[in-house]
């Protein structure tokens, strides 16, 4: 698979071990592997040089050699770091600051210091390597969907390809245990999929000839045989992670504030430091080693680098916990916006019901039974493909016998008329019984009514309804807890059939019978009556609601696995059509933004009391060494919990 990446902090003028941008996976390894050699020949040759200075007092240029092997050692790449970003006209970063101050240290003659701040900083540089290896390696490992190679047949033969050379019509052979590596549809075998990669479940899904799949599900017991429907690049396995590795690029303002902020931030630090190693001596009569001594503290206790590499960090494992529980977030700003929900607006059919509509009501007029009039109105319904009609077949459980069926008529927009066993059988809305002059009893139950009627009698009536998912009212109150003020559906069903749903969901406001063009009206009038800095958050189905989720300040899709309108058109996609996902995208995003808010407070209040200390001659190059790289440490530490975080 593609390496995932973590943000850079490359514009922030900090410049970590880690402000490099996208890096590639094995080179920041053997990145850290170098840095670790180094840092133990450093220690080694630190532990030489005390050891000589201690016991081999008569040798002090012996001893000063091997401090400066020593410092060479661990210093090395911190100093041509720097001079390689001044020429590139990054001058304030932290290589810039590490080399200053020890430097400095050198020339006042604290060689001692010197190494051992350059020894410290090696130790909280690698501590930090492994934090984020850890952050890396975990997002890797939940997102390992994509596949190395693909069995297809050619031939006669089975030969195993790269997948992105598979082109669509072409079959490939999954065998057990194998990640599918394209989407496509199963012509022969039957399997159970592990499908909990893309969409965080782990209830496998059973598949059989002619069930679509998709690449990234790991197939766990049977042979497939699978006919490509699209190439490797347009597949969800690929959609997905490149959805996942490029979030990081679209910022949340919390970050862009940090990146600007260490912009000004670090030079007016350098420029405090230089002041306060110059102004005292030279008009307050006070000792120039003492002074320069707290600016050069006052220069490594003044990295930002704490702020500019877990900020990020923390986005970036908000993102991967996100997408571990089948949320996929197309960006840091998206994640963040979801701590400012004020209105959520659901589409009705398809989002907080499950689209598919059946028989949720039988009623029998006197004189027929249920049975019966299931019956008659499935023999009725044999020969139509509307949805409703097949709805009704469905309800009756077998194929309707079509022995005895003839004139059969169906009329638009009213239902069928159809001869049963040469008795005529009326099956339709309203209006067909008004047609027939047939005397009926109108049902008050909300859903799509079928009324039947038998040689001019009527016989009873069919309520047809779009199941409400057994999630959706839960995660209705679970928004409500959460914060948000105002949850409205909007529905092109008819208002009685919107009510109904709404009222058993707890909504606060229902329209129904609406055009798109209505729904994107609306969402602007609701848009209006917002709070000030609230969100409005649209959920739909990603297909027919395009044009409401791109006018929402978040548009949320129930995609489903593999809707690719869904994840084209929002700007979040729950992968299991799940509404209660919503809730839990709504807490990760708080969990999110706590993380990030605590590492900004310790971060700056750490370092603001430590700045006080140097400055004041209290804090010596030892422990502003701890409180610089201390920080940074704990701060990214606290970022990479997220990955493991649970919604509560």
């Amino acid at each position: 698979m593609r390496e995932s990446t973590v943000p850079a902090a490359e514009a922030s003028g900090c410049g970590c071990s880690h402000d490099h941008g996208h890096v590639h996976a094995h080179a920041h390894q053997e990145t850290s592997h170098t840095r670790l050699y180094r840092l133990l020949c450093g220690a080694v040759l630190f532990g030489a040089a005390l050891l000589l200075e201690r016991f081999a007092a008569g040798t002090p240029a012996l001893s000063l050699l091997v401090f400066a092997a020593a410092y060479l050692t661990l210093g090395g790449d911190v100093l041509w770091g720097a001079l390689k970003n001044i020429t590139r006209g990054r001058v304030f970063d932290e290589n810039f600051l590490m080399g200053l101050a020890t430097v400095g240290a050198l020339a006042i003659g604290q060689v001692t210091e010197a190494v051992a701040v350059m020894l410290f900083y090696q130790v909280g540089e690698s501590f930090q390597d492994m934090a984020v290896r850890r952050s890396r390696r975990s997002i890797a490992a939940l997102m390992d969907i994509r596949p190395d190679s693909a069995t297809v047949r050619r031939g006669g033969a089975l030969l195993k390809v790269a997948p992105d050379t598979v082109d669509i019509g072409e079959v490939i052979v999954v065998r057990p245990g194998e990640k599918i590596p394209l989407d496509g549809v199963v012509i022969e075998g039957a399997s159970a999929l592990d499908t909990s990669a893309l969409t965080g479940e782990s209830l496998p899904r059973d598949v059989s000839a002619g069930d679509a799949v998709l690449s990234g599900c790991v197939n766990k017991n049977g042979l497939l045989a699978v006919r490509v429907t699209k190439l490797f690049g347009d597949s969800t396995a690929s959609k997905i992670l490149d959805l996942v590795e490029n979030a990081s690029a679209k910022k949340a303002p919390v970050e862009h504030f940090i990146t600007t902020f260490s912009r000004y931030y670090t030079p007016a630090v350098v420029a405090l430091a230089a002041l306060l190693a110059v102004v005292p001596p030279l008009f307050l009569g006070g000792e120039w080693a003492e002074w320069l001594s707290r600016g050069l503290i006052f220069l490594v206790i003044s990295c930002p680098c704490a702020l500019v590499i877990s900020i990020p960090l923390g986005f970036f494992g908000g993102i991967g916990r996100a997408s571990r529980a089948g949320i996929l977030v197309k960006g840091g700003n998206y994640l963040d916006a979801l701590n400012k929900l004020d209105t959520v607006v659901f589409d009705k059919t398809g989002t907080l019901t499950k689209g598919v509509f059946s028989v949720s009501k039988i009623v029998p007029a006197q004189g027929f039974t249920a049975d019966e009039l299931l019956a008659l109105a499935a023999r009725a319904e044999a020969f139509s493909t509307h949805p409703i009609a097949q709805s009704v077949v469905a309800a009756y459980g077998k194929k309707p016998a079509t022995d005895g069926l003839t004139g059969y008529e169906e009329l638009a927009g009213l239902g069928v008329r159809v001869m049963v066993d040469n008795r005529t059988v009326w099956a339709g809305n309203e209006k067909l019984m008004a047609r027939a002059g047939i005397s009926y009893t109108l049902s008050a139950a909300p859903g799509t009514k079928v009324y039947i009627a038998l040689d001019g009698v009527f016989a009873g009536c069919l309520v047809i309804s779009d199941q409400i998912k057994p999630d959706s009212q839960s995660a209705v109150a679970s928004l409500k807890v959460r914060g948000v003020r105002k949850t409205v559906m909007l529905t092109g069903d008819s208002p009685d059939i919107a009510e109904a749903v709404a009222g058993e969901l707890g909504l606060d406001e229902v329209y129904g019978g609406l055009l798109p063009a209505q729904k994107v009206d609306l969402v602007e009038r609701l848009d209006a009556k917002k709070r000030p800095g609230g969100k409005l958050l649209f959920v739909g189905d990603g297909i027919n609601d395009a044009p409401v989720l791109a006018r929402a300040d978040i548009g949320v899709a129930m995609g489903g696995v593999g809707s690719d309108a869904a994840i084209e058109a929002a700007d979040i996609v729950l992968m299991t059509d799940e509404p209660s996902k919503l809730a839990e995208a709504v807490e990760i995003a708080a969990q999110t933004k706590r993380v990030v808010w605590q590492n900004i407070v310790f971060a700056l209040g750490v370092k603001g009391i430590f700045l006080l200390l140097g400055a004041f001659g209290v804090a010596t190059l030892w422990e502003a060494v701890f409180a610089d790289v201390g920080v940074a440490l704990l701060a990214v530490l606290n970022a990479t919990r997220l990955i493991h975080a649970r919604a509560r």
